[in-house]
């Protein structure tokens, strides 16, 4: 007999992760089949609906709103092609346009949550990358390995968005100081015995990401609505241009870094509690229902914002690192190697 409450772990989980593929569905299909207006009004409902989503789950704080939330998107998404089916109503529209305008002003902003969210996510895997090898030498083994193949694939996609990144004199210099700067904050990290090669290659896999965004501009996207391919009444067929649409209507980058940031984000909201009563205490968070929204991500993936990124990341690991307290025997060991 199943264990009721394996059950409605299972559908809560299920319900959230619907929630979130609806969105990755939804919002490509407004922008394809309607217009970029229909698209931020829908985005902005999104919005409306995630803070009372939340505020009821500091209030409440029941798993059921998980899936109680789950109609709520296709309800949504049906409302905002009802008011485009005909002339839409001039206030509507009005705050489609500057809800645009707040998120295009906003996005500096989330990337930049972005980078200390990531920072956060490779110093917990550090942290436990610790614990583990004090189990054995089997997890050692496992972490060296992981973490070699970390810093190779680092190196092999930098080295594959270098032509792209570094078009310009200034961008392949900034590229130069941030790999220099990396090398330079590790060795140091190594040396002061404060950091170790988990969390080293996952800033590394990180640097390699925004660098391979940086090699992206507007002008190498087309216009979302030249991929649309109509819906037709069969099922197959429906289905087809259902994938069509979500694979094309949105550039593969802006998708990978929607995909991304939803990601960090909800890892780092589950980090954040356990910081403060603990210094990495294995413990849940306060909301564990707490669900990411996506922002809008321009084409270009503000590629000058990114380069800032990599290097507020970095100035944010070197304090990190000069005001962290020594490690245990353990970890001065495991650091070593």
């Amino acid at each position: 007999m199943f264990n009721p409450w394996f059950i409605w772990s299972a559908i809560s989980h299920t319900a959230r992760l619907s929630t979130a593929l609806q969105i990755l569905i939804f919002l490509p299909l407004t922008l394809a089949t309607l217009s970029t207006q229909a698209f931020l009004l829908l985005s902005l409902l999104l919005c409306v609906h995630s803070l009372i989503h939340g505020t009821m789950i500091l209030l409440w704080g029941s798993e059921a709103l998980s899936v109680l939330q789950v109609p709520m998107h296709p309800f949504l998404l049906l409302l905002c092609f009802n008011i485009f089916s005909s002339t839409p109503n001039p206030w509507l529209v009005t705050a489609a346009d500057w809800w645009g305008k707040a998120l295009t002003f906003s996005g500096p902003l989330f990337i930049t949550m972005e980078g200390l969210s990531s920072l956060l996510v490779v110093q917990k895997l550090g942290q436990e990358g610790k614990r583990l090898v004090g189990e054995g030498e089997v997890y050692q083994f496992g972490l060296l390995i992981a973490s070699a193949m970390a810093y190779v694939a680092s190196a092999w996609w930098i080295v594959l968005s270098y032509p792209a990144a570094a078009s310009s004199p200034l961008s392949s210099t900034l590229l130069g100081v941030a790999l220099t700067a990396f090398l330079f904050l590790t060795f140091i990290g190594f040396v002061l015995r404060r950091t170790n090669i988990i969390e080293s290659s996952g800033l590394a896999l990180f640097i390699a990401y925004n660098v391979w965004l940086c090699g992206f501009d507007q002008k190498s996207f087309t216009d979302p609505a030249s991929s649309y391919a109509p819906l037709l009444p069969n099922t197959q067929p429906h289905f087809q241009a259902l994938v069509n649409f979500v694979i094309n209507t949105l550039p593969k980058p802006v998708l990978i870094a929607l995909l991304y940031r939803l990601t960090i984000l909800q890892l780092a909201s589950k980090i954040l509690p356990t910081i403060g009563s603990d210094s990495w205490e294995s413990e849940e968070g306060v909301d564990d229902g707490w669900n990411d929204r996506p922002v809008m991500l321009d084409h270009s993936s503000q590629i000058w914002w990114r380069w800032m990124n990599i290097f507020f990341t970095l100035v944010i690991w070197s304090v990190e690192l000069l005001v962290s307290s020594e490690d245990d025997a353990v970890t001065k060991e495991w650091k070593i190697d």
